[in-house]
């Protein structure tokens, strides 16, 4: 894993770590309430701050001796706690995100800890190594497993421009969620709009034969399925009722129809047989688009009162003469 930070401590590359994971920042705990501490002398003056600097040179000891050799905090990391793990050569690195914290706890297999009190053998993480490097221009905090399987892997993105590495990121979530989703359900569907249309002509010719007011509330849904081929349609720059007349003609046959597609690499208003290009959409994907839109729509419908929401203040003058008493 690679997080955009720098380490804290002097210490910049560790192998075979052994890593606590606090939540908490790395320094000593403060009192809930407020205290008041009297001092006479030089001597309690001198005793005090020896007091707190054993507490602490106690409190980092208590790591090293555990084999602990990083230290991953949550918060921020105090002086006098970052003076000893410099002398017990522990390598201290700070998260301030939760979400990145919690994806290095499931990479190192380890359990992030509320207080600053020595883990378990059970909560230390391990990695292979940690070090401190440098991606072009960017210091980066890599924790790295040398072994084949990992729990987590980061992809580093290089472009030139802003624009570039924001197009090859969508491209890289789409993928990974693909492979995600279809890990799951791996069952696909006609792409290129195909399943669109054909599911607008079966439910059209179903409101068709349905009696009553009904069939048009039947037949507007078959409608909204048309959006989708006119916006791919628009997208490449072609005629869109040029191309939903193709896609209905084409799947008039049962058959070898209910595969057609848009062409998109085509330049005329062509169809396709998605399934010999090979172009399918992921079936999950599709469920859950139309149960999402179909409940946001039946929402709306069943929404009979609308409260609409006015200036405050008193009336408004009237436009007018204006009164000659003002005079």
């Amino acid at each position: 894993m690679v997080f955009k930070r720098n380490v804290e401590s002097d210490i910049t590359a560790v192998k075979d770590a052994k890593i606590a994971v606090y939540s908490c920042p790395f320094d000593i705990g403060t009192t809930e309430t407020k205290g008041t501490v009297l001092i006479k002398t030089a001597d309690e003056l001198k005793n005090f701050s020896v007091d707190e600097e054993k507490l602490i040179e106690n409190s980092v000891k208590a790591l090293a001796d555990l084999g602990i050799t990083c230290v991953v905090s949550g918060g921020k990391v105090g002086d006098m706690m970052l003076h000893f793990a410099n002398k017990f050569n522990i390598m201290v690195v700070r998260l301030m995100s939760k979400w990145d914290l919690r994806r290095l706890c499931k990479s190192i297999n380890a359990t992030a800890l509320p207080n600053m009190t020595p883990p378990t053998a059970e909560e230390i993480g391990s990695c292979s190594v940690v070090q401190l490097e440098e991606v072009g221009d960017t210091t980066v905090v890599t924790f790295r497993q040398e072994r084949e399987e990992s729990a987590m892997s980061t992809i580093i993105i290089r472009g030139s421009t802003d624009n570039i590495m924001d197009d090859i990121e969508r491209a890289i979530d789409d993928g990974v969620n693909s492979v995600k989703v279809l890990s799951r359900d791996q069952r696909c569907l006609p792409g290129a709009a195909a399943t669109e249309i054909e599911l607008a002509k079966q439910i059209m010719t179903f409101g068709e034969q349905t009696p009553g007011m009904e069939q048009y509330a039947i037949k507007k849904f078959a409608e909204a399925f048309e959006v989708f081929p006119k916006i791919l349609a628009e997208n490449t720059g072609l005629k869109a009722n040029e191309v939903l007349a193709n896609m209905y003609n084409a799947h008039q046959d049962t058959v070898s129809g209910m595969n057609a597609g848009i062409n998109l690499e085509a330049d005329n208003c062509e169809v396709m047989d998605v399934v010999e290009r090979k172009v399918f959409d992921i079936f999950l994907t599709k469920h859950w688009g139309i149960k999402f839109a179909v409940n946001a729509a039946c929402t709306v419908l069943v929404v009979d009162q609308i409260i609409m929401a006015k200036q405050a203040g008193g009336p408004k003058p009237r436009k007018g003469q204006a009164d000659p008493d003002d005079d």
